[in-house]
């Protein structure tokens, strides 16, 4: 990735969520480094055999803030939560995600890779958040298993002075998600019902107190966020949100090219206007969500307006 892309990226999270005319922050790019420890030699059992297939789901979460939590000790696990700890499966936990980025509570879903072994590492680079969603939640199954998984929930990137943490690293202990019953890694599935809360399982068959394995949180770099207002350029977006036809309209200049972003940051369309100063895109053919413009005008100067397909 080109540094001027980085750059565009970082931008177009500060700009995601907000729908202020002005809005300036800063932007943190973080990489979390997940490293397992989890082994028949760290969790030996003399009767519970440690699976021949022993490995981890895609680590997976959310950047957001307190307005939301997404898993908590002492509390139910959520459909997503348990459809993660039980199954590794993260369609209905990227739901909920979604659900709160429309609502204004998290700015970014992290996809982070699977580890098809019980030891090896997981890195995931790109984390980029404002000081308005600092709090970081990640989860992963503990594969096969009956519902065991491991998490962080609601880590703040940011200290008691409120700056960016430069490094945060949490040891990880096995979780019981309280939705089934098994005893062993192999159990079948036997539904807990009434639903338990979330517990620690620490020390707990077939786990010893020794930690499951560690996450490292690294603070990459910082940038300062930009303003989304141009008294000389003002461009506009509408009908916004939408479900078929936007408008994109700048006042004193032309549109050269428009990139197309999803909340994951990825670019999925790419228009060129020829140098129009209006210019209507189909968004029919795109799922319903948040997505981000960046607008390049004849000058080369860069816009970035936020979207909501209906």
């Amino acid at each position: 990735m080109s540094i001027m892309i980085k750059n565009i990226f970082l931008t177009l999270i500060l700009l995601c969520f907000s729908i202020s005319v002005l809005s300036q922050s800063s932007i943190a790019n973080y990489t979390v480094t997940f490293t397992s420890n989890w082994s028949e030699v760290t969790h030996p059992h003399p009767i519970n055999n440690f699976p021949s297939n022993a490995h981890w789901s895609k680590l997976v979460g959310a950047t957001h803030n307190e307005n939301v939590v997404f898993l908590e000790m002492g509390q139910n696990a959520s459909p997503g939560i348990e459809d993660v700890a039980e199954l590794g499966s993260n369609t209905v936990f990227f739901s909920e995600i979604t659900t709160a980025i429309n609502a204004g509570f998290s700015n970014q879903l992290i996809d982070g890779d699977d580890l098809p072994s019980s030891l090896g590492t997981i890195v995931i680079n790109d984390i980029i958040t404002t000081e308005e969603f600092p709090l970081l939640t990640l989860v992963s199954m503990i594969a096969p298993s009956p519902d065991w998984l491991i998490a962080i929930n609601s880590i703040s990137l940011l200290d008691t002075n409120g700056d960016w943490e430069n490094e945060i690293t949490i040891d990880l202990f096995p979780y019981d998600a309280g939705t089934d019953s098994g005893t062993d890694y192999t159990s079948s599935n036997n539904n807990t019902n009434p639903q338990d809360p979330i517990t620690s399982v620490q020390g707990v068959s077939p786990f010893s107190s020794e930690k499951m394995g560690s996450i490292t949180i690294t603070l990459v770099d910082v940038v300062l966020g930009i303003n989304d207002f141009n008294t000389e350029n003002i461009i506009t977006v509408f009908p916004n949100p939408c479900n078929e036809i936007i408008t994109v309209s700048l006042s004193n200049s032309e549109i050269k090219t428009i990139h197309i972003y999803n909340i994951l940051g990825e670019k999925i369309n790419t228009i060129q206007s020829n140098n129009k100063s209006q210019i209507e895109i189909n968004i029919s053919d795109l799922k319903s969500g948040i997505y981000l413009l960046s607008i390049i005008d004849s000058t080369n100067r860069i816009t970035l307006k936020k979207i909501v397909k209906l």
